[in-house]
């Protein structure tokens, strides 16, 4: 049988992964959102494109969760989006109870499958569809770090001149710009530590601008925020769930004492594959990234805990 993959929300971002997961033809892939027609209408416009960029997975749209029965992974992408001026602890309240709906809706149609989170702020959601599903931590995790090591990457490549390729670079600790932690002491490009190609000031302009990179998109497009980088991220994400690929990726997982953390989600290394985190790794860091990562980790539970409760 055919994999399948849900994604809630058919906003910008939920379209683009729909419509990359359909290219790589993995899975069949649902969109689900409760404004009526717009799924139904994404999913088609993904479909009539598949003369052009060929593929024999189906593309559905629907605002019905039965139809979304037996997913293998649950994308959340849905909730209030991100406004210039506005935080992600902005959005709090609202969508902690949107992922919590969606939440009750997916465990009771596809009880075995995983979450990937990517509504903000997407860590405290993490701990709210935890909550809301009742599933082992493994079976939740945050997309973040993915998102915010892929932003790092490319601005060092930007600055080096080299091909994204030969960067080898973490983004860890938190999604908000008071909590991510760009790793720098063994951020490489070709192997050659990224200290001895750039000055401390350049290597922190890039670190500054790692920790703005939603925002200066946002300020950028004024009537909305990313959504390439994003689509392009959850899509690894997936396919290393659905296809078992043990992929060691920067995501956000809850913690129980690596790094220092106990009880947060916090972004770290791990293996992703079939039914979610398969491992988490401690990676050498500097003295000064351990404190940052732990002060994400407090931040983040104390934000958990002011979540309102459903």
């Amino acid at each position: 049988m055919r994999k399948k993959v849900t994604i809630v929300g058919s906003g910008n971002t939920g379209a683009a992964t729909a419509q990359a997961m359909a290219a790589r033809g993995h899975a069949d892939v649902v969109l689900i959102d409760i404004v009526e027609g717009l799924p139904q209408g994404r999913a088609l416009d993904i479909a009539q494109g598949s003369p052009w960029v060929p593929f024999s997975t189906t593309v559905r749209g629907t605002n019905d969760w039965a139809d979304t029965a037996g997913s293998d992974v649950v994308v959340i992408t849905s909730g209030v989006p991100r406004k210039p001026g506005m935080t992600r602890e902005d959005l709090l309240g609202t969508n902690a109870g949107i992922v919590r709906s969606v939440v009750n809706n997916a465990v009771q149609h596809s009880p075995e499958t995983t979450f990937v989170i990517l509504a903000n702020p997407m860590d405290a959601m993490c701990h709210v569809a935890l909550d809301a599903s009742g599933f082992e931590s493994p079976r939740v995790v945050g997309q973040g770090g993915m998102l915010d090591t892929g932003r790092y990457r490319t601005f060092i490549a930007m600055e080096t001149g080299a091909s994204v390729k030969d960067v080898s670079a973490w983004v860890l600790g938190g999604h908000t710009e008071a909590t991510m932690v760009p790793i720098v002491s063994n951020a490489t490009v070709g192997g050659v530590p990224l200290t001895q190609l750039l000055p401390p000031d350049r290597v922190q302009a890039i670190v500054d601008r790692t920790k703005r990179g939603g925002a200066e998109i946002v300020e950028l497009i004024k009537t909305g925020s990313s959504v390439a980088a994003p689509a392009a991220a959850l899509v690894e994400m997936i396919d290393a769930i659905l296809l078992d690929e043990r992929r060691l990726i920067p995501c956000c997982a809850m913690l129980s004492g690596q790094y220092g953390v106990d009880g947060g989600y916090v972004g770290v290394p791990l293996v992703l594959g079939a039914g979610g985190i398969r491992e988490i790794y401690e990676i050498p860091l500097a003295e000064q990234e351990l404190e940052e990562i732990r002060a994400a980790g407090d931040a983040v539970k104390e934000l958990a805990a002011a979540t309102p409760q459903g």
